[in-house]
This record gives structure tokens, sequence and C-alpha cells, in this order.
């Protein structure tokens, strides 16, 4: 998941170099320039929180719970 998405960055960034030529020459152009750079912005976000998302889980994995808590009885 990690490595396709960072693929995934990399084609965009890719597309955006070439489309950055043309931008002004058109407003096609400019509207998928933009589109590709939202997309880009989406893709790395999605990146920014499976890295979060892992490093929140072995945070709650390490600490321990000394309380017992009302959910505890019922997922038995």
């Amino acid at each position: 998941m990690k490595k396709e998405l960072i693929q995934s960055i990399r084609e965009k960034e890719i597309q955006l170099a070439k489309l950055r030529e043309h931008v002004d020459k058109s407003s096609v152009c400019s509207d998928l320039y933009n589109k590709v750079v939202l997309e880009k912005a989406i893709l790395k976000k999605e990146l920014e929180n499976s890295q979060k998302n892992t490093f929140m889980q072995r945070v709650i994995n390490l600490v321990p719970r000394k309380k017992t808590l009302i959910c505890d009885y019922f997922r038995r």
C-alpha cells in the first residue's frame, strides 16, 4: 500500500512537470494541471495518514491499561 502510494505520487510529479510547460497556453491544460495537483495532495495525505495510524497503534499497544472499562465487560 505504501509503495503504491509513493509510486502514484511520483507519477503525479512527472505529469505536473509535463503540464507545467503548457499551463499558460490553454485553459484545458490549466484545469488538468490543477486536477493533478489536487490528486497529488490527496495521495500525500493518504500516505501521511497511513503512517500516523501505524504509529498510533504501536503507542496504544505499548501503553498498558490499568482501569477496567465498561466496554471490556461486553467484549467477552
